[in-house]
């Protein structure tokens, strides 16, 4: 009997044996179940922006890479066998030889596709080299069949349907998401992808693209894609740089206060009111700040006077800072509390800090019930969208990195109709880009000056549910025929070759 290290070379060899068995069949497999392929393809392509630095272990024939578009792409497989095979059909992208538990790769990587992880002996050695290949920006994604199906492929294998697999370890998605926590990563969210295999007009669309997304029968699907970032201890001694964007419409009563209670951010900070045309004396106020307080960093910038959230952008175009912070100027949202969500996003505990107003007990006057109640309804319908709990959507209190910004400012007014706030374009665009979501507790106050400019709830609603399904649409259609309006599959990902702070 072997036991020990040696039992798990054994089984290293026997699945390389059996790789090599099947190799130069491995694509006409693939082939054979084209619309189930296609299916992971899209589903790949929507998640990995293109351009960018991709590895892909047991990249198989190549055809991962293919889909996502990559500037560099680097395959590792396990046999000479399959790499020969995989150069033949994709040339254009490095292939190396090696077990993913045993082999370095070399280099770092925007994104990472793990594939067939059950068939690896040592799965949490092989997360932890994974983490060797990141940087705080990269993602991991972990293609893995759902463990409910093992007696269902056993039975396709018997009958001949399905390609045979060597003795491969059945994950659950629980397993998954335990090994990659216990080798450094976090994990973001997990799609499920794949209800019905077979490509039959019509039925497949409205299995896989609507009827999978339902609460419960998403646990059904063939496969999980697991999201994961890497978690890195970053250095408390650096203090980014932050810009406040304070959006403002007839708010001349807040701008003073805004700017006395603005507390240190740690690193240097600039404040940036952005009047949207305000016909009272808000643009001759800030003015004034400016001159009272020299040493604050002051900046007026001129909104184009059409809604909020093209006020905000451009109050983002004209930030310096590393981070965003946005500051609704009615103050209902503390400045005080501003700390706290600086810290959170330096401190890698988050890439988004979304503000939560629904935690904390809410005066009456702060928020009608009408409001509230709505709040609740889109959270809940938005979290099962992203594919992260967000508790409110609307909270205008949101920061993130400006270098994520630059990336997702493509999608803005991408996902249907004119998001008129930004809140849904923003948490949309970090959805997009995977990025993590942070819900932050704020203490929601009453308005001192001015008057709400959430009025017409109905009709607001409205126009919010019809964001939200325009995008539901795009993204169980996993529509990255959107790259084609946004720069074309050639376009590069920002992301590559930048650190963050």
């Amino acid at each position: 009997m072997i036991v020990g290290p040696e039992a798990l070379q054994l089984r290293r060899e026997r699945t390389a044996a059996a790789q090599r068995r099947i190799a130069k069949s491995r694509e006409s497999w693939i082939q054979r179940w084209a619309y189930y392929r296609k299916l992971m393809s899209k589903a790949l392509a929507f998640f990995v922006e293109p351009g960018e630095r991709v590895l892909n272990l047991r990249c198989q024939t190549g055809w991962m890479l293919k889909a996502v578009r990559p500037s560099q792409g680097v395959g590792l497989e396990i046999t000479e066998e399959m790499v020969q095979e995989a150069r033949k059909l994709y040339p254009e992208f490095r292939y190396e030889v090696g077990y993913p538990d045993l082999y370095q790769v070399r280099g770092e990587f925007d994104s990472i596709l793990v594939a067939d992880p059950g068939e690896t002996a040592d799965l949490q050695e092989e997360f932890r080299l994974v983490h060797n290949c990141c940087n705080q920006e990269t993602r991991v994604y972990v293609y893995a069949h759902n463990s409910l199906w093992e007696s269902a492929f056993w039975l396709a294998e018997r009958l001949g349907i399905k390609m045979p697999q060597p003795e491969p370890s059945w994950l659950t998605e629980f397993d998954l998401r335990g090994l990659l926590e216990l080798a450094g990563f976090e994990i973001v969210k997990v799609h499920h992808v794949g209800l019905f295999p077979f490509g039959v007009p019509l039925l497949s669309y409205i299995l896989n693209h609507w009827v999978a997304a339902l609460p419960g029968v998403r646990s059904l699907c063939l496969f999980h894609l697991i999201v994961a970032r890497p978690i890195f201890k970053l250095p408390k001694a650096v203090q980014p740089s932050v810009s406040v964007i304070i959006p403002c419409r007839n708010e001349e009563g807040n701008i003073r206060p805004a700017v006395a209670r603005m507390p240190e951010l740690g690193g240097a900070i600039e404040i940036i009111f952005c009047d949207d045309m305000s016909t009272d004396r808000t643009r001759l106020e800030v003015e004034e700040v400016i001159r009272d307080f020299p040493e604050k960093n002051i900046h007026l910038v001129l909104g184009p006077g059409i809604c909020k959230s093209k006020n905000v952008w451009a109050g983002f175009d004209a930030a310096k800072g590393e981070i965003l912070v946005i500051l609704d100027a009615d103050l209902t949202v503390m400045p005080e509390e501003l700390p706290r969500f600086i810290e959170a996003i330096a401190e890698n505990r988050g890439e988004f800090i979304n503000g939560s107003r629904l935690v904390y007990p809410i005066p009456r006057e702060a928020m009608k019930l009408t409001n509230r109640i709505g709040n609740v309804v889109f959270s809940y319908l938005f979290s099962l969208l992203l594919g992260q709990r967000i508790k409110d959507t609307l909270c205008g209190t949101k920061v993130l990195w400006r270098r994520d910004w630059l990336r997702m400012k493509k999608y803005v007014s991408f996902w249907g109709i004119s998001d008129r706030w930004g809140d849904y374009d923003l948490l949309l665009g970090a959805a997009k880009l995977n990025l993590k979501i942070r819900d932050m507790p704020i203490h929601y106050q009453e308005r001192v000056a001015g008057v709400s400019k959430m009025t017409r709830v109905l009709y607001n609603a409205g126009i919010m549910l019809k964001i939200m399904w325009k995008a539901s649409v795009k993204m169980r259609r996993y529509d990255y025929n959107l790259l084609q309006s946004l720069g074309g599959s050639q376009a590069v990902s920002p992301k590559s070759g930048i650190s963050r702070v």
